[in-house]
């Protein structure tokens, strides 16, 4: 009989934790990278706008709809099998990518890599439930938390060098050796899990959860695209929320039932540490989203950079979230989640709000740097602390789902903080524009997007236009700052009010993971 002490559990746990961001960072870049190929593919593959769009909102509908199914499968059958699965599914989807002859393909390869990323983000997060206790948790997803945004300034800059010299089939191949190093690391270095308990299926919960989420998803990207006046999009979202609505009510009725297993767990939401947890994280989301839409669009629409300069300039906010994530274990256990998740919403109120207040065309680099700097810092304190408290109580044997309602929240927040802000921007945009002595013509072009009013104004060598636009852009872009203040104070309120304050230290990881190690034996 083999012998396991807690020396070699301890590192096997933290190998382990290497693989897993391993897998998240295979995701986030291939979301970042596709964000810079969108030129390339449009001439390579003679995408219309529409499959242009397509090519991102496939992956967010098949990453959406699948969440709380991949939950449920790594819960029943083994989180460790999921999440080998989903690596070799996200290679071969990469490939599909890099050798799509048609957009419908190209398309198709993107809903393939969202089912895969589906499973390696939520089994990612559920795993972290089962090898860490209390105590390491805010670490550990510090560390979880690093991985999710380091890929959105090495996507532009590796994918933007790439672009440049080489085939655009690369920067989708370049995920490849990602996934298969994860993959090693994976099969080498996570333990094998599952629910005691193995739930039931429940193929009413599941259809119902992943096609409302799916539904409400589609009517986001479309509210985006077209504003929230657009009424397909309002049907759309309002349908996959009665879908929702229908889940929930069959949710409760299962549970009632005697012998019932339903998809969801609804004790779950009696913590106020998983409850609102999974809450501030989304609203920590909402709360930065506006940055990562308007600020590349910033540095190449107004300064003038490249793909590759305008992640290079995202990296104060990525330095940023990696201090806060790093120390919030520390400063959570002195001063609480509580305060720690308020100090760390605080902090993203201060600094956008000085954004809102003083961004122009003219600002520099040094003042930029300094305020992303700031609102990374408060992002990584409030989104570890409150993923930390949020798995503080989720029950090994429903880390699986749990983590997969925590995870489709968050997917749901990002084309929703999109789709607001995308708003602002956009009235801000257009109403500040001065428009008239242009032709009709190119006015309706103009007030398409920055980008296209920057090209028009070149075309016509009108400085005049180009200050308009670039300034009107700016207007916009401030008053997006503005409201991601708002939902940072929001976020400061909720968090004193509901957020539980010290964590309880609860069984040692040690102690989980020889048990999985004793089954293997």
């Amino acid at each position: 009989m083999n012998t396991i002490t807690n020396t070699t559990i301890g590192t096997r746990r933290w190998w382990a934790l290497g693989a897993l961001t391993l897998a998240v960072l295979a995701v986030s870049l291939d979301v970042t990278v596709l964000s810079v190929a969108i030129p390339t593919l449009a001439v390579a593959l003679k995408a219309s706008e529409a499959e242009l769009q397509w090519f991102s909102a496939a992956y967010s509908l098949a990453l959406a709809a699948l969440m709380l199914p991949a939950g449920v499968m790594g819960d029943r059958f083994g989180r460790k099998k999921v999440l080998v699965g989903s690596l070799i599914l996200f290679g071969v989807g990469s490939i599909a990518c890099a050798y799509s002859p048609s957009p419908a393909a190209f398309i198709i390869a993107r809903m393939v890599l969202g089912v895969a990323g589906a499973g390696l983000i939520t089994m990612a997060l559920s795993a972290l439930t089962v090898l860490f206790s209390e105590t390491e948790r805010p670490r550990a997803v510090g560390i979880w938390a690093a991985a999710n945004f380091l890929a959105l300034p090495i996507g532009p800059i590796l994918g933007g060098w790439l672009l440049t010299n080489y085939w655009w089939g690369w920067v989708f191949l370049l995920n490849v050796p990602v996934a298969l190093l994860g993959l090693i690391a994976v099969v080498s270095f996570v333990p094998e899990s599952h629910s005691a308990s193995r739930p039931g299926l429940d193929p009413v919960g599941i259809f119902s959860a992943s096609a409302g989420l799916a539904v409400v998803t589609y009517g986001l990207i479309g509210a985006g695209q077209h504003g929230w006046k657009d009424v397909t999009a309002l049907v759309w979202m309002v349908g996959g929320l009665a879908v929702l609505t229908a889940f929930g009510l069959w949710e409760g009725w299962l549970s009632r039932r005697p012998g019932g297993q339903p998809l969801i767990d609804f004790k779950l939401f009696q913590s106020a540490n998983f409850t609102w947890g999974v809450l501030l994280m989304t609203i920590g989301l909402l709360a930065m989203i506006g940055i990562m839409f308007t600020m590349p669009q910033y540095f190449q629409a107004i300064l003038g950079t490249n793909a590759q300069g305008s992640g290079l300039r995202l990296l104060p906010l990525i330095v940023g979230i990696v201090i806060g994530a790093g120390a919030a274990d520390r400063i959570s256990v002195r001063i609480g989640r509580k305060i720690t998740v308020a100090l760390g919403f605080t902090l993203m109120a201060v600094a956008e709000g000085i954004a809102g207040a003083n961004m122009s065309v003219t600002s520099t680099d040094v003042f930029i740097a300094a305020w992303m700097a700031l609102v990374g810092l408060g992002m990584g304190l409030a989104l570890s602390t409150a993923a930390s408290a949020a798995l503080a109580e989720l029950p090994a044997e429903h880390s699986g789902v749990g983590s997969g309602i925590m995870q489709a929240l968050q997917k749901l927040g990002a084309p929703f903080g999109v789709a607001i802000l995308g708003s602002v921007l956009n009235a801000a945009y257009q109403s500040q524009l001065n428009l008239a002595s242009l032709p009709a013509s190119a006015a309706t072009l103009v007030k398409q997007s920055v980008f296209a009013g920057v090209a028009v104004a070149q075309k016509l060598n009108s400085a005049g236009l180009l200050t308009s636009v670039r300034t009107a852009f700016v207007s916009g872009m401030n008053g997006t700052f503005w409201v991601s203040t708002g939902i940072a104070i929001a976020g400061v309120v909720l968090a004193l009010a509901f957020l539980p304050g010290r964590a309880h230290i609860g069984v040692k990881a040690e102690e989980r993971i020889e048990g999985m190690e004793a089954k293997r034996v």
